[in-house]
């Protein structure tokens, strides 16, 4: 499919506009527009919802999220050069898109979004993480947005879905399913990008849970997981001595076994221990 709308190519837009991608910014764009609707799909039903893009470089997710009937599109594209052909877009769908030509680690995006929100966007390698931890770690649950359909290296996305026992699983697999349902729903090669990047890539749908899976105060939660799997192949009486002295006690009192590694503790028993750490009140 060359076109969704009555737009150019993407290969034209970028060569009409000089839109080299530039590595420093995380660059790999997507020029299928069969992929980038498809992409928009898996974030569901956009027709009652505001959608953040973070990256949209030319556009392609763009155009795909409004294709599929998005009520509006808010783009925060860091690369000034992206902006012409972006206002192309804007130009298309008169009053569905806004684009701040920004740094989405410092805009403010909720000040330009309408309830109910979901995020969907193919995201600059080099911030995905950290966009996704933030999304994740809010000061309120639930967050002010319904789902995010995100783009990542398939080794992120596999951090993300990985359950214990496994290599892949650690504090992104915990922090995402502590208070989300996550997926993978599909995958792409490299030559779907250009340029094509050294590894394969992947998108991950997570749907926020009314509240967490299991309760447990979020900081607690958040500092144990991490002095765990900072030293992950130690047991966990050592690896987690500097969280508490008495902590083979409260590691017994949660059902864990203190000869254990972090890797085989799951989600649920990580919880009960900063429940044992810190009672709910």
């Amino acid at each position: 499919m060359s076109t969704i709308d009555n737009l150019p190519p993407l290969r034209e837009v970028i060569e009409t506009h000089q839109l080299s991608a530039r590595k420093s910014l995380g660059q790999n764009f997507l020029l299928d527009l069969n992929l980038t609707a498809k992409i928009a799909r898996q974030a569901g039903d956009l027709s009652e919802c505001d959608v953040l893009e973070i990256g949209p470089g030319p556009g392609g997710l763009t155009r795909g999220l409004l294709a599929e009937g998005a009520r509006r599109v808010l783009a925060v594209e860091k690369d000034a050069r992206c902006m012409p052909a972006l206002a192309e877009i804007s130009t298309a769908y008169p009053g569905q898109l806004e684009v701040i030509n920004g740094d989405a680690l410092e805009v403010d995006a909720l000040a330009h979004l309408t309830p109910p929100v979901r995020i969907a966007a193919n995201l600059p390698y080099n911030v995905g993480t950290e966009l996704l931890v933030r999304w994740l770690t809010p000061k309120e649950w639930p967050p002010f947005w319904q789902s995010l359909t995100l783009m990542f290296q398939r080794e992120v996305a596999e951090r993300i879905v990985a359950q214990p026992g496994s290599k892949a699983y650690g504090r992104l697999a915990l922090l995402a399913q502590w208070r989300a349902d996550a997926r993978i729903v599909l995958a792409l090669p490299p030559e779907a990008f250009s340029p094509p990047p050294k590894v394969h890539s992947a998108v991950v749908h997570l749907t926020a849970l009314a509240e967490p899976r299991y309760p447990a105060d979020a900081a607690t939660l958040s500092r144990v997981i991490a002095a765990a799997f900072n030293q992950r192949r130690k047991m966990l009486r050592a690896s987690l001595k500097s969280v508490a002295p008495n902590i083979e006690d409260h590691l017994i009192a949660a059902g864990i076994k203190p000869t254990e590694r972090a890797e085989q503790v799951s989600l649920e028993e990580f919880c009960a221990l900063a429940r044992s750490l810190k009672p709910l009140e």
